[in-house]
This record gives structure tokens, C-alpha cells and sequence, in this order.
């Protein structure tokens, strides 16, 4: 059983679905017994073994085991199945098989997702390839290629969540939308969580974050064939903090190396979590210098001081800048990197200032930059989640702005 979400107890005392956080609300006793729903099943449905009210909910005690069973309308095809804590989904676990099991830890609902079975088909997914385990969790990534693929150009999808949330599996929607026409391979991957969310001892640092992304793409590299991947022609895209991350995988090429990130004055370098057998980090910064051809950071943040609050373990302002897409963009004299950005118009996390300078910044580099406006969307357009209104918000904005993105991407790999 492929569980592609684990929520970590570290992470669920900090998450907002916590009872003590919600007014009006008992708290819920640590050790059960706990209520478990039927949560949203559009299109389908579940069956759960030992059963569950379908109105009120049933409680079990802690450690009870519910076997569920998927079942599509006639029309739709089962996507997967969840867990999810009290029915919402910052925190959730996914099931990729039709039947599942589910350990009560908490305050859940179980159900699944059904899509039309044209969103399943023209592509293969291979799940949960393990690129490194630096820490506690398992770093991986989901390769999606298309029908018939050979030697297609690549787009590494790197996910959002404030650094501290998600994984891969939240773009697999926009993931599937970019291999429809079936001129790339995409690859949705994973990365540690900034801090200690991922339940490691020692704090994990931007720099650190970096690193994966960068591990994530020499294994993609590496595994080329595989896949039906030219490895020299990537492009990299990735929303809100995935934004700042695919910006900072392409603006920082230059600084891979095995100096150390501030272990030696003046010197912040990014030596990748993951590196090929007999390959250096040199030679790494090479291969990835000749790769990574095109960036699309969908509402993300560039500067510094925009992203504060998450670097304090970062003594220094050098440190903060090299960590800081806008201070590490390239002159397109030394390595064209071709950005195409976009944010909606009512998106309150993510302010329209910081993208602009971002875009005049690179264009003074003499990068090509494009800024799209999305009218009325919010953030987190291309977020794909079991639930009805992230879908509905994909359709409506995540899947024609995706299109777009790729128009873009074409101009830069189907001259």
C-alpha cells in the first residue's frame, strides 16, 4: 500500500486542524475513543468495514483498523482514495488502491476520488521513486510520461505548502495536464519540509530544501532513458514555495559546489542531496547548467525579505541572499534561463509588488521574463486535492493557465 502523504504526529500537533484550536469545540481525548465520517466522495463512493453512520459518524477506539472499499459512478474511474483529519485537507493521507486500510489516529473522515477516465489515460505514472533519505522521510518524486515518449524534454514540478506542507502528489493534476499533448515528461517531487515538521532532530534549512530539488533532478537525469527524457533539456516550475524554489534551482546553478552553505566565511555553496555514483559536485553544476532551460514560478516569492520569517536559522545576510532567487540571477550574457510567471488578481498570500520586481529584475539581467495576470483567481490555483472545490478551482484556472505555460515552454524547446 502506497501511502503518499504521512501526516507526522510533530506535524498534527502543529497543524490548524487541531480541536483545541477551533472555539466552540470539546477537546478531543488523545487516546480515543475518535469519531470517523464519510467524507466527500463525488462521483462515487466508499464502503467501510467496520461500518460507519453515514449522517453522524461512528466512533472507534485509537488503533482501530477500517477497511475500505472504493467504488465509481458508471462513467467515472477511481483516483484515490484518503484520510483525512476532521474532513479537511491541509494534512491528509492518500491511497492509490481502490482498497485500503485505515488505522484510527485521530478525528478522520475516509473517502476517495473519482475523475473522468480521460484524465488517467494517454500517460503512464511510475509513484513514488526514492531519490534520497537525508533525513526521516523518504525523498521521492512520481514520473509521468506520456504514451510513446522518447527523448522528450522534461518539466520538473516542484510543490508548494509554505515549505512545511504538501508533497508531491498535490501537482499531479497540473503534472497530468502538461504530458496531454504528449510533447514532455513531468516529474512532480518532493523535498524536506523547512524545521523539524519532517520529525528530524536537527532543523532543516533553506539551503537544504535546495539541495533536494537539485538531488530530485540529477536522479531524474540519471534515470533519463527510463523515462523517455532528453536530460539535457528541463525546465523547471513549481507554485508558491515551489515558486521560489524552481526560481532558485535555476537562478543557482552556479553555486553548486563542496564549499559548504556558510560553513567557511563568505562561501555558500549547494552540494545536491542526491549525486550520481563517481559524479562531483563540479561535474554536477555542469549537467545541470547545460540542463535547466526554462523556469515558470507560479505565484512565488524572490526576495530576502519576503521569505524572513523561514530563514532565521540563517545567520547573515549573505546567507539570506544566497538563498534569495532575485539575488542570484544570471546575466543572460553567461546562461539564458527564460522565466514566464504568473499570479492571480486575488491572491492575498502572495503580494503583485514581488513578482514584478522579480520580472523587471530579470529583465535587467537581459533574462526573458514574462508576468501573467490571472483574473479572479486566488492562490493555489494548480493545486490538485480530493476534494471538489480544489478541482473546480483547477479546472477553471490551474488547467487553461497550464496550457499557457506550456505555449511558453514550447517557444524555448520546439523552435
Amino acid at each position: 500500500m502506497r501511502l503518499l502523504k504521512t501526516l507526522l504526529p510533530a506535524v498534527a500537533a502543529l497543524c490548524c486542524l487541531s480541536a483545541t484550536a477551533q472555539p466552540g469545540r470539546q477537546p478531543v481525548n488523545p487516546n480515543g475513543p475518535f469519531r470517523v465520517k464519510i467524507g466527500e466522495c463525488a462521483h462515487g463512493s466508499v464502503t467501510v468495514t467496520p461500518s460507519v453512520d453515514p449522517e453522524k459518524g461512528t466512533e472507534f477506539p485509537k488503533g482501530t483498523v477500517l477497511h475500505v472499499r472504493a467504488t465509481a459512478d458508471p462513467g467515472y474511474a477511481f483516483e484515490c482514495g484518503y484520510k483525512a483529519q476532521r474532513g479537511m485537507f491541509a494534512f491528509y493521507t492518500e491511497y492509490p488502491d481502490a482498497t485500503f486500510d485505515v488505522i484510527v489516529d485521530g478525528e478522520i473522515s475516509v473517502g476517495a476520488s473519482f475523475v473522468n477516465p480521460a484524465e488517467l489515460e494517454g500517460y503512464r505514472c511510475i509513484p513514488d521513486i526514492v531519490y534520497a533519505q537525508p533525513g526521516v522521510k523518504p525523498l521521492k518524486y512520481d514520473a509521468f510520461i506520456p504514451d510513446g515518449a522518447k527523448s522528450l524534454p522534461g518539466i520538473v514540478i516542484i510543490h508548494g505548502g509554505g515549505w512545511q506542507m504538501n508533497c508531491e502528489d498535490v501537482m499531479k493534476g497540473l503534472a497530468r495536464a502538461l504530458v496531454r499533448d504528449g510533447k514532455y515528461v513531468a516529474f512532480s517531487i518532493d523535498y524536506r519540509w523547512i524545521g523539524t515538521r519532517d520529525g528530524d532532530a536537527t532543523p532543516n534549512t533553506m539551503n537544504q530544501l535546495i539541495e533536494d530539488c537539485y538531488g530530485a533532478i540529477l536522479h531524474i537525469r540519471e534515470h533519463a532513458a527510463e523515462y523517455g527524457l532528453d536530460p539535457d533539456r528541463l525546465a523547471v516550475t513549481g507554485d508558491s514555495a515551489g515558486g521560489h524554489l524552481c526560481a532558485s534551482v535555476a537562478t543557482m546553478v552556479e553555486r553548486i559546489g563542496d564549499g559548504g552553505f556558510g560553513v567557511h566565511p563568505g562561501v555558500f555553496e549547494y552540494r545536491p542531496t542526491y549525486l550520481p555514483a563517481g559524479m562531483s559536485a563540479k561535474q554536477a553544476r555542469k549537467a545541470l547548467r547545460r540542463s535547466i532551460r526554462a523556469c515558470a514560478p507560479n505565484y512565488g516569492i524572490f526576495s530576502a525579505k519576503s521569505i524572513d520569517r523561514f530563514v532565521r536559522d540563517l545567520a547573515g545576510d549573505e546567507a539570506r541572499s544566497a538563498v534569495s532567487p532575485l539575488d542570484n540571477i544570471p546575466k543572460a550574457s553567461k546562461r539564458k534561463i527564460p522565466h514566464w510567471l504568473n499570479r492571480g488578481t486575488e491572491d492575498r498570500t502572495v503580494d503583485d509588488a514581488s513578482n514584478r520586481e522579480y520580472t523587471e529584475a530579470l529583465r535587467a539581467a537581459g533574462q526573458r521574463a514574462e508576468y501573467v495576470l490571472v483574473p479572479g483567481a486566488s492562490h493555489a490555483y494548480y493545486d490538485w486535492k480530493p476534494d471538489s472545490a480544489t478541482k473546480e478551482t483547477f479546472e477553471r484556472f490551474g488547467r487553461p493557465y497550464a496550457r499557457q505555460m506550456e505555449d511558453f515552454f514550447n517557444t524555448v524547446f520546439y523552435k
